[in-house]
């Protein structure tokens, strides 16, 4: 089979690889749909995968091929979505079912091959069966759908609660949605191009403001229009989907006394806060919440769960989020196109050639 092999830093290989090998509780799945993610980029160009070689990947959907055990036979020809944390299921975290937070992780993708190859070997137990009439593009975006839902599920909205949102990408624009699905209607959200504010209104909520964060000053006119739009006070519920000490601290500093501040971006380097600024953590009393990855257990109140679901009801949107299509062997230029950001890009998306001669 064709697969794109991390060979080494910077050094992503297109080419024929054997079929992976099936272990008891495992799957064999055809990708017809993978997802280019930010950290893809890091992690191909920048700081590798774990070990070497590896096939990337961790956003992906497709169908399964073939089973390693009898008793999974049922699995096959069944389309589905992909959960790619693999838990050791034998840790604390394990045990009380929060196996995002699983001590010894393996992880599709970084850790093991993933999903950009034409077949990915996958644990039957991490599999999620899609409902007929989602597109493969779209099961293939439930992984950030996923995490945006787990990161909001970790504030506590109240009505009347307002919000404040810095970090516009794929998971900044989901995480929107879901602050409108849980009845947030005031959302300034900041982002770097227009196209971030259009994309808001179109898949969030009208009303929502978005705030250009561009420019030498951006990050303190940001902050100072949200003060001023809610009369000095403050929002209730600031979130940082970027993952800068200049996000961090936009959240600490728009947000109302005894707020919420939710860090859901991957940091880009070492965090650090001015003294000014974490005294403002103190005095405001605030709750500051993390989050990490997403819950998925099998039960329908899940994550994963709860994504298809709000996705069949047409209250999540997913593929207008999507603003790139290559096909699998046009991968490089995918990734080339989101690396060096000359143009504004979201979601980029591989799919296989049903798929591209179905959207044309």
């Amino acid at each position: 089979m064709k697969a794109y092999v991390l060979e080494g830093i910077g050094r992503l290989n297109y080419k024929d690889v054997p079929m992976p090998e099936l272990n008891s509780g495992w799957a064999l799945v055809k990708v017809e749909a993978a997802g280019i993610c930010g950290s893809d980029i890091p992690r191909i160009f920048e700081t590798g995968t774990y070990h070497f070689p590896t096939v990337p990947g961790h956003e992906f959907a497709g169908r399964v091929a073939d089973v390693c055990d009898e008793k999974d036979r049922a699995w096959i020809g069944r389309r589905v979505g992909v959960f790619p944390l693999i838990p050791c299921q034998e840790c604390l975290a394990c045990r009380e079912e929060q196996y995002e937070m699983c001590r010894n992780y393996d992880y599709l993708g970084s850790r093991r091959d993933g999903g950009f190859a034409e077949f990915a070997a996958v644990p039957v137990w991490n599999l999620i069966e899609l409902p007929d009439g989602m597109r493969m593009e779209a099961a293939a975006m439930l992984e950030p759908a996923s995490v945006a839902l787990h990161a909001v599920r970790r504030l506590k909205i109240e009505p009347g609660d307002t919000a404040a949102l810095f970090g516009l990408g794929t998971i900044g624009l989901i995480a929107a949605q879901w602050l409108r699905i849980f009845g947030v209607r005031t959302l300034y959200a900041a982002g770097h191009h227009k196209e971030h504010g259009m994309k808001m209104k179109q898949t969030a909520h009208a009303s929502y403001e978005y705030l250009d964060a561009g420019g030498k000053e951006g990050d303190r006119e940001v902050v100072s229009r949200i003060l001023e739009a809610t009369g000095g006070a403050g929002v209730s519920i600031a979130i940082d989907c970027a993952g800068t000490n200049e996000t961090l601290a936009n959240c600490l500093n728009c947000v109302k006394p005894g707020g919420q501040v939710l860090a859901v971006g991957n940091p880009k380097g070492d965090m650090a806060l001015e003294k000014e600024v974490y005294w403002k953590l103190l005095r405001k009393q605030l709750r500051v919440t993390g989050t990490w990855n997403s819950s998925f257990c099998h039960d329908p109140g899940d994550d994963w769960h709860t994504v298809i679901d709000a996705y069949g009801k047409g209250t999540l949107h997913l593929t207008d989020l999507i603003t790139h299509r290559f096909a699998f062997d046009q991968l490089k230029t995918g990734l080339a196109a989101a690396k060096a950001r000359i143009e504004y890009q979201n979601k980029i998306m591989i799919v296989n050639e049903h798929e591209v001669r179905h959207l044309r």
